[in-house]
């Protein structure tokens, strides 16, 4: 199967999650990536997550497809193999604070003067620019300051974060976009050029439907919990033996919804005739429709909702989601890649496919510098220059 970034190499200088993220996607896509770790330590997530039998699974989740290259970067042997590697790459990323490349003595004229083709992706936490540029940045922070926050939870409760990152899998799913677009005007210009993103602008331009109408309106959004914020009825509903998820977004589905309840009367409810109604009598409308749902099993809603068009499903947890749902397992949600002295290690797939097929190839994330020696010879250092670079702690 070739993959469409198949003969382009990303010079990988990222670490921890949404770097990481964003260079995972690329190789998924089938670029070569070349992991640029420190010597003896590594990308702290290494250390981090679930470990058995010394690997961390969470590190192999986010670093399949990728080799690893050790290099001192504080060392000037070590900065100046990084600028040999520029030169053989065809993107570089990195999720430094503003400046940090810049210091090691790349910045962008320079990167440029080396591989005048050369994408570099960027990702930081506030921006390149602005009062906040050189804060220290964390998803958790991200997800307060942008706003999004402020949207999640229940009404009467305090702002709730999500649980996944979602600052750091946005943000890097931004960079791939824009490495890969990047890419593609070079191949129509000849240029390399930028893509930056931040962790805070990436998660402010999901605000969706709630900034459109605070922009609208001047009206700040409050927040409702599993309810919808335009839409009623709309959220958890409580069944014979636990709750299921029903989104009717619209009132032709509304009128599905009915249907298939059989709770036709409803629609003569003079308070429930339209959707701004609704929405002005949320808890009316919600009790009336739980009166319903609580009579039969979830399951049954879910093969009879789903029959009249109605969307809904039940509320899964991992086990369910990722190990008994039989969609997941279709769309292969779970992957395993077989680790060298670990085993079959299992990982979220990538939800991408081409031409109607999974990749079924990945190859496992790397030993810390298990691909040191083979990239430096691939770049034209000779075994001579190599063992003197180890010898100095370049690498």
């Amino acid at each position: 199967m070739t993959l469409p970034l198949s003969g382009v190499r990303i010079l990988d200088l990222t670490r921890i999650v949404s770097g990481p993220f964003c260079s995972m996607i690329l190789g998924d896509l089938g670029a070569e990536i070349i992991k640029i770790e420190t010597p003896s330590e590594g990308d702290p997530v290494r250390k981090q997550g679930a470990i058995r039998d010394g690997l961390s699974w969470y590190f192999a989740a986010f670093n399949r497809n990728k080799k690893s290259v050790c290099l001192n970067l504080r060392s000037p042997e070590g900065r100046e193999v990084l600028e040999r590697l520029v030169c053989h790459c065809d993107a570089i990323v990195d999720n430094f604070r503003p400046g940090v490349l810049e210091a090691m003595g790349l910045s962008d004229e320079k990167l440029k003067e080396l591989n005048p083709q050369i994408v570099r992706g960027s990702i930081t936490g506030f921006g390149e620019s602005g009062p906040y540029k050189d804060r220290p940045a964390f998803d958790f922070i991200a997800q307060a300051i942008s706003g999004f926050m402020s949207l999640n939870g229940e009404a009467n409760g305090q702002p709730l974060r999500t649980g996944p990152p979602i600052s750091d899998l946005v943000a890097g799913l931004y960079a791939a976009l824009g490495i890969v677009a990047a890419l593609a005007h070079r191949e129509r210009t000849g240029r390399g050029g930028t893509a930056s993103v931040s962790l805070t602008g990436a998660l402010t331009s999901m605000l969706g439907f709630h900034a459109a109408n605070f922009l609208a309106t001047g009206d700040i959004p409050e927040r409702t919990g599993n309810d919808h914020g335009i839409v009623a009825p709309y959220g958890m509903f409580k069944t014979k033996d636990s709750e299921i998820a029903i989104a009717p977004s619209n009132d032709a589905i509304y009128e599905r919804l009915l249907n298939a309840l059989g709770a036709t009367e409803l629609r003569e409810r003079s308070d429930f005739k339209t959707n701004d109604l609704r929405m002005k009598n949320r808890s009316s409308i919600c009790a009336e429709i739980e009166k319903y749902t609580i009579q039969q099993t979830t399951e049954y809603w879910i093969e009879r909702l789903n029959a009249a068009g109605v969307p809904c499903g039940p509320v899964n947890n991992l086990r369910e989601a990722l190990v008994d749902d039989p969609q997941n397992k279709d769309q292969h949600a779970v992957v395993q890649i077989h680790h060298p002295g670990h085993g079959n290690v299992s990982m979220l797939g990538p939800p991408l496919q081409f031409d109607g097929k999974w990749r079924v190839d990945s190859t496992p994330a790397p030993a810390l510098g298990e691909h040191t020696e083979d990239i430096l010879s691939q770049i034209g250092l000779t075994s001579a220059e190599i063992s003197s670079l180890r010898s100095k702690g370049a690498i």
